[in-house]
């Protein structure tokens, strides 16, 4: 839910994406693995800029 009201408040076009995305994962018959892909991605990402956001 603060994703949704943080996204929703800076962009509308990030809160489609996301119920975009959100109704993909639902529907699709893979959904599963699209949550669980996404899952990693996102993790690997965070990762990834965590160092830049040292300084």
């Amino acid at each position: 839910m603060a994703l949704l009201f943080v996204l929703g408040v800076m962009n509308l076009l990030w809160i489609g994406t996301l119920a975009a995305f959100v109704l993909v994962e639902k529907v699709a018959p893979a959904g599963n693995w699209i949550a669980r892909f996404t899952g990693v991605a996102l993790i690997g990402w965070g990762g990834f800029m965590l160092p830049g956001a040292t300084g």
